[in-house]
């Protein structure tokens, strides 16, 4: 008969036996609901304070001693265009065909902006001598480099040289 050994050892635990009840404290409840004002009579609450979780969200300002002070500068500012007359959708279908257009010359630029005022210059007499206009619009009084300043701005579409 073979001699069967049980080796018998005991067990020390250092947690106490919950006994289907469990501490909460130890669980940290990061606030979901409420608005700020709820949110912070909860974290004054002295009989079950809850700290208010502030992950994501950027401060406004500073704490002087125990005052709150914003700084204007900290606030962030959302600009949203005005889509009033805005007649795109806010997609484009992948059904769209390509549409192949002409490159954008000089040309064109020329007869968008220029061109109808100069005929209408020439057919009212509005000419000097040499050919320049006696009433210039804002275009015709810049020089090349305001011109090559205004073009640069952000915002504008420039066509870059290919190099």
């Amino acid at each position: 008969m073979a001699n069967i050994y049980m080796i018998i050892s005991r067990q020390i635990s250092t947690s106490s036996v919950c006994q289907g009840k469990r501490n909460f404290r130890k669980f940290l409840l990061y606030n979901k609901r409420g608005n700020r004002a709820f949110k912070q009579a909860q974290a004054t609450d002295p009989n079950f304070p809850i700290p208010i979780d502030r992950r994501g969200v950027k401060l406004t300002g500073h704490y002087e001693g125990d005052e709150w002070v914003n700084i204007p500068e900290m606030i962030p500012e959302i600009i949203v265009p005005s889509l009033k007359d805005f007649h795109l959708k806010p997609y484009v279908s992948y059904k769209v065909k390509n549409v192949e257009g002409r490159k954008f010359t000089a040309k064109d630029l020329f007869n968008i902006v220029y061109a109808s005022k100069i005929e209408n210059d020439f057919e009212t007499g509005k000419l000097k001598l040499n050919g320049e206009a006696l009433y210039p619009n804002e275009y015709e009084k810049m020089t090349p480099e305001e011109a090559r300043i205004q073009a640069e701005k952000t915002g504008t579409d420039i066509f870059t040289e290919d190099k």
